[in-house]
């Protein structure tokens, strides 16, 4: 099956009322466990590549590698920019084949994030590449954009609004109390601002940091218009520590692939558990 872009996976689940989940693939064994996770629960699905997985793979491998996995998977699949931070990096991507991509211009002031997601539309939709954008700065470390807490700010619901209107994005990633990375402390979304940002802006609205965010918090978010959720730590969580313990059990061993072979089944786990919990098992 074709790369698809995200905005059709997105108009899908506004109407069947749940979320996608975009998974960040980070080498050949995590792509391997998104596709096997989405054939086994009959999803679609969201593979991503962030600057730095681009930086340790290769643009051309990591194109290559989900290409693939989607032609043979069965169901829809998109390969997603996650946080490009320049308009060359998402003119690059787009040249690679990637389906969608993610501008980044969070960190700059509104009126230049909006110039420049402008921009991007205007390359990316005459060829049916779907554009998400950012407003609002999500805390923590996502590869080299670090967002301390005194920085981290929630989206304001009418500076959304105006962005939306400004410029016409497919998605909007928005901050509400989640963070890349490993939390601290349980995190609480602020529902309320959640609920007012939608009433505000009528499309799919994307949810960053969510590894480590309890199962209910998710399900409440969803249910007020998330569309699509964004999991790298408890996939990393899981193939790191799967790796860890076979190593521990054998030090002595030197085939990767009996180290790496487990890791991957529990990466398949962990999206699994993820699908479900989004409600996009059996939509494909």
């Amino acid at each position: 099956m074709a790369l698809v872009p995200v905005a059709q996976l997105l108009a899908e689940a506004e109407n069947g009322e749940y979320a996608v989940g975009a998974f960040n693939a980070n080498n050949m064994e995590i792509v391997q466990a998104i596709m096997e996770a989405a054939r086994l629960e009959k999803s679609p699905v969201i593979m991503q590549a962030s600057q730095g997985a681009i930086k340790y793979a290769g643009l051309s491998f990591i194109t290559a590698l989900v290409r693939m996995a989607a032609e043979e998977s069965g169901v829809p699949v998109a390969l997603h920019l996650d946080h490009g931070t320049s308009f060359e990096q998402v003119v690059r991507c787009i040249r690679s084949g990637f389906s969608s991509v993610m501008y980044d211009g969070s960190q700059l002031p509104l009126e230049e994030n909006i110039n420049i997601t402008r921009k991007v539309l205007e390359i990316a939709r005459p060829i049916g590449v779907s554009v998400e954008a950012e407003l609002g700065k999500i805390g923590g470390t996502e590869d080299d954009i670090h967002v301390t807490e005194r920085e981290a700010m929630y989206t304001d619901p009418e500076e959304a609004r105006y962005f939306v209107e400004q410029t016409g994005v497919d998605s909007l990633a928005i901050a509400i109390g989640t963070a890349h990375g490993q939390y601290k402390g349980e995190p609480r979304l602020d529902f309320d601002r959640l609920a007012r940002i939608r009433a505000l802006v009528r499309i799919p609205i994307v949810l960053h940091g969510s590894s480590g965010v309890p199962d209910e918090q998710i399900r409440r978010a969803i249910s007020l218009g998330v569309r699509k959720v964004n999991i790298d730590t408890n996939i990393r969580e899981a193939f790191v520590g799967r790796m860890r313990e076979e190593l521990a059990q054998s030090p002595g061993e030197i085939d990767p692939r009996k180290i790496l072979g487990p890791a991957r089944e529990a990466a398949v786990e962990i999206i699994r558990e993820k699908i479900r919990l989004f409600g996009s098992a059996g939509r494909a």
